[in-house]
């Protein structure tokens, strides 16, 4: 299989630095779904930085226990008879040799994956399902600068592990709704969303301590969020969905310095 060489993608980003700003180029991660056929049935869908895709489909078929050992792959190799032409070198189809129950895998993996084959079709998918995010929500970059320290004051389970990561939600009055941390990225944005919806109240503005992928930006988006913070960088499916569904984008939040994204106009000097 030949390897593309998508490590990272150039998108525009507004630099903070205390109260002035400036435009520039930045270096993002490059995000994008890997769907893995197995006898030309979807299995799983998983997302990845593109490159090695060989290797990673091999360590996931034995990692998952549905291959019985690195002999029984036979093969793998890129689809080319997709219907997005966008999206060949982000299917792979697998042979075996020996049977394996598909539906199951089925079951227990594809269903859960939320993305198409290829950034287009994942961005797509996520729009259908979204409504519409509101234009209310104004910060100044002296709030934003604050979130790192509200949600670290939070973090007792860090502080006693240094394993768990965190989540912070503010509603549309700015004030602090909920801070929940989970060993998963992904669980603790779902804790926070989930106290919100449990009171009737709407989330504004999502803060996480680590990264921003494309679920993080998913997840804010079925639920109306307006503007993502993090202390560290996005991803460039992120920064695609987060453009295209009009929410701001906030990453590297740290002491008196950031880069917005998108959404640029929710982010207000003095």
């Amino acid at each position: 299989m030949s390897e593309p060489d998508d490590a990272s993608s150039i998108v525009r980003r507004l630099e903070w630095n205390g109260e002035a700003s400036t435009w520039a180029r930045d270096h993002v991660a490059a995000e994008a779904p890997l769907e893995i056929r197995i006898g030309g049935v979807p299995v799983a869908v998983v997302m990845r930085s593109p490159g090695h895709d060989e290797e990673l489909v091999r360590g996931f078929l034995l990692s998952e226990r549905i291959a019985t050992s690195a002999a029984a792959i036979v093969s793998i190799r890129y689809c080319t008879d997709v219907d997005i032409p966008e999206a060949e070198e982000n299917v792979v189809q697998v042979v075996l040799d020996h049977a394996v129950d598909l539906a199951a895998l089925r079951r227990n993996m594809y269903a859960s994956s939320s993305c198409g084959v290829c950034g287009k079709a994942s961005i797509e998918r996520a729009m259908q399902t979204a409504g519409d995010v509101a234009d209310r929500t104004r910060v100044s970059p002296a709030w934003l600068y604050g979130l790192p320290g509200q949600l670290r004051a939070g973090q007792a389970g860090f502080d006693a592990t240094g394993g768990v990561h965190a989540a912070a939600l503010f509603g549309e009055g700015l004030e602090l709704l909920a801070i929940r941390e989970d060993v998963g990225r992904h669980n603790a944005v779902d804790k926070v969303l989930g106290v919100a919806a449990a009171r009737g109240e709407q989330g504004a503005v999502l803060m996480v301590s680590g990264r921003v992928s494309f679920e993080i930006v998913q997840k804010a988006l079925a639920r109306g969020v307006e503007l993502i913070a993090a202390v560290s960088a996005p991803t460039s499916l992120a920064v695609e969905l987060a453009r295209a569904s009009d929410i701001t984008l906030v990453g590297f939040l740290r002491d008196t310095r950031m880069c917005v994204y998108s959404g640029e106009r929710r982010v207000r000097a003095g």
